[in-house]
């Protein structure tokens, strides 16, 4: 089996990119980040993640973004939005976030001696972060062939985001369809201690939205039952 490095944030969408790395035959090195976020119930979500999806590593790396702040995920004085998905980027946009993730996992990858990263980025339903959209991803992959040892050794790096076209509906049809146990899965921006979902915050409006029109029986815990409905 040929090593691969997936970032794994606890969410439905990396938990169906490991699947769906898991399903390509590779061995899959899950790599994490507490990055001084909100709260820890990802990090707990991604490593039940890992364990049940068969993971062959899962590692967390610390680094505390939240003393750079500029985001509601890593600042508790900014407010999260909970009005609904708004046109921008909203204040939950944490600051070179996928940038950071995908250079430690080139790190580890040359480390192992992996050629492929796969990352869940979204462009279509999604808050509109720019490093998720398809022209980042080209431009990190140019960016990764020429700044490591391996690429200019001839062993080119492949970065994989197979959820980047996809809706959120069809994200989750296809975990579903791979096993993925959405259950163990944190969304929410602001999920208490327990993992609990507040219900109100656009990544939690995003999912509750997928569940429906995928026609799936949503299994999140929110902290008042009343704000899944």
């Amino acid at each position: 089996m040929r090593p691969a490095v997936v970032l794994l944030s606890g969410g439905l969408d990396s938990a169906t990119v490991l699947a769906l790395a898991r399903a390509q035959g590779f061995a899959c090195h899950c790599l994490s980040l507490d990055y001084g976020q909100r709260h820890g119930a990802e990090l707990h979500a991604a490593a039940r993640i890992a364990k049940a999806l068969g993971a062959a590593a899962h590692r967390v790396l610390k680094l505390d973004l939240g003393q750079l702040g500029g985001s509601a995920l890593t600042d508790r004085s900014i407010a999260v939005p909970t009005a609904g998905v708004q046109p921008g980027i909203p204040v939950t946009y944490v600051p070179a976030r996928n940038t950071i993730m995908l250079s430690l996992a080139l790190a580890w990858g040359e480390v192992l001696g992996a050629q492929d990263i796969f990352v869940g980025v979204n462009a279509v339903d999604y808050s509109g972060y720019p490093d998720c959209r398809p022209e980042f991803i080209r431009a990190f992959e140019a960016l990764a062939n020429l700044a490591t040892k391996a690429a200019v050794e001839g062993r080119p790096l492949r970065l994989h985001a197979p959820l980047i076209e996809l809706s959120k509906a069809d994200i989750i049809r296809s975990g579903a369809a791979l096993g993925v146990d959405f259950r163990l899965t944190v969304s929410c921006y602001q999920a208490d201690a327990e993992g609990r979902a507040c219900g109100r915050c656009d990544s939690c409006r995003l999912r509750r939205a997928g569940f429906d029109e995928a026609e799936i029986v949503d299994g999140t815990r929110y902290q008042d039952p009343l704000s899944g409905r």
